[in-house]
């Protein structure tokens, strides 16, 4: 297991202002497939709820997005620019489906134009082009020397929280029983993070088919509350 780094408050303020539900992102506009499925029945109450985000963060784009993160972190914090420019390219061409790449840059580009603005860093130029969410979030907990053990809890929790909050309002379930969805979810992002931290993008893949067969449907949805 990598060594902890100690967390300091100015560290801490900037990981809870970036992955707060707040943040103009528009994390809130996305339910990352979940619509099509709660349409169909396969999300139906709290329990699959809890079932479907689990499986996507141990299999899918949440296991996926902390392995990016840590890589852009790692390239980030060693100054390496061209593993950075390799790694935001890979990225940007690993989504399943057009609504996936659109999920994923959209928010990398809201999250680059927000902290380039308010958490500047003068001479650490950004890779070309836009940038999938994951890397965009890694170079700037790099830039701010942000632990990456704090800094892919933070990320996770944040990806897990927004499509919980999607399957409130689609299913829909109450606000107590979306946090204790949440609340079963905590160990399942501490496992992912902890096994981002030493893989490496030869680690890379996913097996979530329905999930990402959801994202397809969706494009197609006659009733949709959600951008993807």
């Amino acid at each position: 297991m990598a060594e902890r780094q100690p967390l300091d408050p100015a560290a801490l303020y900037r990981l809870m202002a970036w992955l707060s539900p707040s943040f103009p992102v528009g994390a809130f506009s996305h339910s990352h497939g979940l619509e099509w499925a709660a349409e169909i029945g396969d999300v139906a109450d709290a329990a699959g709820l809890e079932a479907w985000v689990g499986q996507i963060l141990r299999f899918g784009a949440g296991r996926q997005d902390a392995i990016l993160f840590a890589a852009t972190w790692r390239a980030m914090t060693a100054g390496d620019r061209r593993r950075l420019d390799e790694i935001a390219e890979l990225a940007a061409a690993l989504s399943p489906s057009k609504e996936r790449a659109v999920e994923t840059l959209s928010q990398g580009k809201a999250f680059v134009l927000a902290t380039e603005a308010a958490w500047p860093v003068a001479g650490a130029p950004l890779p070309d082009g836009d940038l999938a969410y994951p890397v965009a979030v890694g170079i700037a907990a790099g830039r701010h020397g942000i632990p990456l053990d704090a800094s892919l809890v933070a990320y996770l929790h944040a990806f897990a929280a927004n499509i919980v909050s999607a399957g409130v309002r689609l299913i829909p379930l109450g606000q107590t029983d979306g946090q204790k969805v949440t609340a079963a979810l905590e160990p399942v992002v501490a496992q992912v993070a902890a096994e981002a931290e030493t893989a490496t993008l030869e680690d890379l893949g996913g097996c979530v088919f329905l999930a990402d067969i959801a994202s397809m449907r969706h494009e197609t949805q006659y009733t949709r509350l959600f951008r993807t």
